[in-house]
């Protein structure tokens, strides 16, 4: 088992749940996080007529969505490009994926264990 944990852009997330779901991959947790990636945040030149003097406006963190989903080694691959063809735009701010081991999973409900909890 691997967890995948992808973090990616806001306005991408239904479209890549619903690529996911229609693969089927509908088991999935999704957060609100923010940070930043190697451009350090965002900087906005100002707007309207102000003298360029090189100040910019800072935003050090973005907005973005988290995806994690379990799933068995062989799904791995295709979890990984479905959500990389999903979301590319070729801009800055595309995201990241990471692929974490998974030791165990437990179901609650009925105690299964392993892929059979999936």
């Amino acid at each position: 088992m691997k967890e995948v944990i992808a973090v990616l852009r806001m306005n991408k997330i239904q479209l890549t749940k619903d690529a996911l779901a229609e693969a089927g991959y509908t088991c999935l947790t999704a957060n609100l996080v923010y940070g930043r990636g190697k451009q350090k945040g965002l900087y906005l030149n100002p707007l309207g007529n102000v003298a360029p003097d090189n100040k910019r406006a800072e935003i050090r963190f973005l907005p973005k969505r988290m995806l994690t989903i379990v799933v068995d080694d062989e799904s791995v691959s295709p979890v990984v490009e479905l959500i990389m063809q999903t979301n590319r735009t070729g801009m800055i701010g595309d995201g990241r994926i990471f692929v974490c081991p998974m030791n165990d999973a437990v179901r609650v409900r009925t105690g299964e264990r392993g892929n059979d909890a999936l």
